[in-house]
């Protein structure tokens, strides 16, 4: 490093740490967390009703009706609750149509396999 001087030798020395720590910070939690972001939208978007979905709350239920920022879920007969959108955790299943294409797909790798 000739010609630099000694304060900024020191400088550079002082910052490179700090530069590290950030590019571990990206990497390890602001990235991730874009991701399943990104991903938890996508899902939240692709609702429909009939898909088996479980609330934030634990709470199972099938989408009944759905709008912009409200689900309604089917819990039981005759039950049904409205929701926010943001409080749906996970679906379970895709409706009652791609499950029964999913059996269908099972079954043929089953049959498939006994070959």
């Amino acid at each position: 490093m000739a010609g630099l001087s000694p304060e900024t030798i020191n400088l550079i020395n002082a910052t490179w740490p700090l530069l590290v720590m950030l590019l571990i910070f990206y990497f390890m939690i602001y990235r991730p967390q874009k991701k399943e972001e990104k991903q938890r939208a996508q899902m939240l978007s692709s609702l429909k009703k009939g898909d088996r979905v479980i609330t934030v709350g634990g709470i199972h239920g099938t989408i009944s009706a759905i709008s912009e920022n409200i689900v309604t879920l089917k819990v039981a007969e005759k039950v049904e609750i409205d929701f926010a959108k943001a409080a749906i955790k996970q679906v379970l299943n895709q409706g009652k149509k791609s499950n029964e294409a999913g059996k269908k797909g099972t079954e043929t790798g089953k049959k498939g396999n006994d070959k």
